[in-house]
């Protein structure tokens, strides 16, 4: 049983409401600030920055009910808590709400902290993977700073619960939220997933597009959009199939594409990330997709994720990836020996990596792929001969990442006896948090950095061989790794390169450079 609190800022609000009511006026909740925790993890900040894609589909929600939403991407515009406490005194918002990744949560739970300081009367709240999963820990650890925990998806939840509070109505009619009263914990149902993902409004013009780059293209605008929610899989190290409950939905391929026009012709945005997590897996509807950049002369240069045995699916019509604009496909391979992936549940054969990413080198387009190490049965030789593969796959780029155990994922228990810290923050896929059983972390840490450090090296040798586009997309990425990312801290620099290679390399202008 969770222990009681005082009345929280959102029941404050209720009362103040039905003060207002009997003194003949009606105090509403009406400004809305959607605002990005200012954490910086570095792995997904290495190639650019782009906008909080749920915080457009929030804000379109928002408007849509006759709402005044506010975008405030304190991440990217790098503020630290006396300049967000400054420009939350000017937008003056009645609600602030954020988003948070298991990382991420911590800065997050410290912003809405900031925020009741800052505008005493503020109602709070908090969504994300992390939130839905971690919501009876949020609600007791940090009952000072947040409210109301959104669950699942939030595009039906958010104003919902925003015109529940304006009427001073009950907040457990409303599905798919958790929140505390004078008696402790209070989860509603879960909210049925929205079916027609077509049907959702968005806000792409409360983003401020100054921020958003893709550094290895300088002076390129950068936006993330979804094509689908989902994934099917079962993977135990992953929180998307629970998340999701193994479901899958998909934008229509029509609706995609118009999204893709309206951000390259109105916001002049010219590289589209998909954040999907299987954006292929109905193949028929993959293909629409494709015909249709093609048909239309889109023109945006793509990124995208999927999964290898969907790349594997498309051999034959790989070309019209190529044409219709994909320049950048990352795969989920994670480990070299099938044991481990099966462990993963992944579903795959360790030989159909090496397929998936010689097929996306073959039509030159990137590939991009991880390697998962510090499992407890790691040891110096299973990281050095997983790097061995790793170099025989051959991907352009590969990150060599640390198992993060998500509290909430399938192999959370089996991890939990090596876990060496419960600092949230350390569960970047960078900072060790397990500990491996005959390695010490500063071991795992120094095989890792010698993994990136041998897999660059190898790759600067051959970069006669590479055709233009990738000898110059890999050139800028070399830069940004050596200069901007999350790896110099670790690595002091890759190594020493040719000095041709490291002439090349020096006169290049990034986005990220550019900034810093």
């Amino acid at each position: 049983m969770v222990e009681s609190v005082p009345v929280t800022a959102a029941r404050r609000r209720i009362i103040v409401v039905e003060w207002g009511h009997r003194m003949g006026f009606r105090p509403t909740i009406r400004r809305i600030a959607l605002v990005t925790p200012p954490y910086h993890s570095g792995v997904v900040e290495t190639a650019g920055s782009w906008p909080n894609a749920a915080f457009v589909y929030l804000a379109g929600a928002l408007r849509a009910a006759g709402f005044d939403p506010v975008i405030y991407d304190a991440m990217t515009a790098n503020h630290d808590m006396a300049e967000i406490a400054s420009e939350l005194e000017r937008i003056r918002p009645d609600m602030v709400v954020t988003t948070a990744y298991t990382s991420s949560y911590p800065k997050a739970a410290d912003l809405l902290r900031l925020a009741k300081q800052t505008l005493p009367e503020v109602v709070t709240g908090v969504g994300g993977v992390h939130a839905h999963f971690m919501y009876e820990e949020i609600l007791t650890r940090d009952a000072d700073a947040v409210d109301i925990v959104f669950r699942g998806e939030g595009e039906r939840t958010l104003p919902e619960t925003v015109e529940c509070l304006n009427a001073g109505d009950d907040l457990a009619k409303v599905k798919g939220i958790a929140f505390r009263d004078e008696s402790g914990v209070v989860v509603t149902p879960v909210r049925p997933f929205v079916a027609d993902l077509d049907s959702l409004p968005t806000a792409w013009d409360l983003v401020d597009w100054s921020l958003y780059q893709f550094y290895p293209m300088p002076d390129t605008k950068l936006a993330i959009i979804s094509t689908s929610r989902g994934c099917d899989q079962a993977c135990t190290f992953c929180s998307q199939q629970a998340f999701w409950c193994r479901t899958w939905r998909a934008r229509s391929a029509e609706n995609v594409v118009a999204e893709i026009e309206m951000l390259r012709d109105r916001f002049g945005v010219g590289v589209v990330m998909f954040s999907d997590e299987t954006p292929t897996l109905d193949p028929h509807r993959w293909r629409r997709l494709l015909d249709l950049l093609i048909e239309r002369e889109v023109d945006s240069h793509l990124l995208m994720e999927t999964r290898v045995d969907d790349v594997l699916r498309d051999r034959a019509i790989m070309p019209l990836y190529r044409a219709a604009g994909i320049r950048h496909i990352y795969v989920g391979v994670e480990r070299t020996d099938q044991a481990s992936l099966d462990l993963f549940k992944k579903n795959t054969k360790v030989s159909m990596g090496k397929e998936a990413i010689d097929l996306i080198n073959s039509h030159d387009m990137i590939s991009e792929t991880s390697f998962v190490l510090g499992l407890p049965d790691d040891t110096k030789e299973t990281i050095r001969a997983t790097f061995d593969l790793a170099q025989h796959y051959d991907p352009d780029l590969g990150f060599f990442l640390t198992i993060s155990p998500w509290p909430y994922a399938d192999m959370y228990e089996d991890l939990k006896p090596y876990i060496v810290s419960y600092d949230y923050e350390d569960y970047n896929l960078v900072a060790p948090v397990v500990k491996p059983k005959a390695m010490t972390t500063d071991e795992l840490m120094k095989e890792i950095i010698d993994c990136y450090r041998r897999f660059y090296m190898g790759k600067l040798k051959r970069i006669p061989s590479m055709s233009p586009f990738k000898r110059d997309y890999f050139l800028v990425t070399m830069k940004l790794l050596m200069e901007n990312s999350y790896l110099k801290q670790y690595m002091g620099g890759l190594g020493k390169m040719p000095a041709e290679v490291a002439a090349l390399v020096s006169g290049l202008k990034t986005s990220a450079s550019s900034r810093s």
